[in-house]
């Protein structure tokens, strides 16, 4: 699971730009997308938390990494200060890398307006 893909936008080559090349042939053009551009609603939040933890509900990074994707969507700045963290060490917290506390979990999706809750899946 990844926040971040690329999407791909068609165009003319680099080499037909450079050497003036008439002839219309068409080169893929990759550019960087971040989910955080596109959580903006808390109806976007719920369904990008659902359908990322669902999609890699055995990976213990996917809930951190997921939550912050969605403070990057916000005031970082203030998600840490609501959380009780400061801004890198949030950062931090919900990178790939790291390996928070259920209570640092909870802490930030408090400050996300978010709530934890389990459920059976029998």
């Amino acid at each position: 699971m990844t926040d971040t893909f690329f999407r791909i936008r068609l165009g003319k080559s680099v080499a037909d730009l450079a050497y003036g090349n008439a002839m219309n042939h068409e080169a893929e053009i990759f550019e960087r997308h971040d989910s955080a551009d596109y959580v903006n609603t808390i109806d976007d939040v719920a369904l990008y938390l659902e359908s990322l933890i669902d999609e890699d509900e055995d990976d213990p990074h996917v809930i951190p990494q997921v939550l912050g994707t969605i403070a990057r969507s916000k005031n970082f700045s203030e998600i840490a200060r609501q959380a009780g963290m400061s801004r890198e060490g949030v950062y931090k917290t919900l990178s790939r890398e790291d390996n928070p506390t259920l209570a640092t979990v909870i802490k930030v999706a408090h400050a996300l307006g978010l709530r934890l809750r389990f459920e059976a899946i029998a």
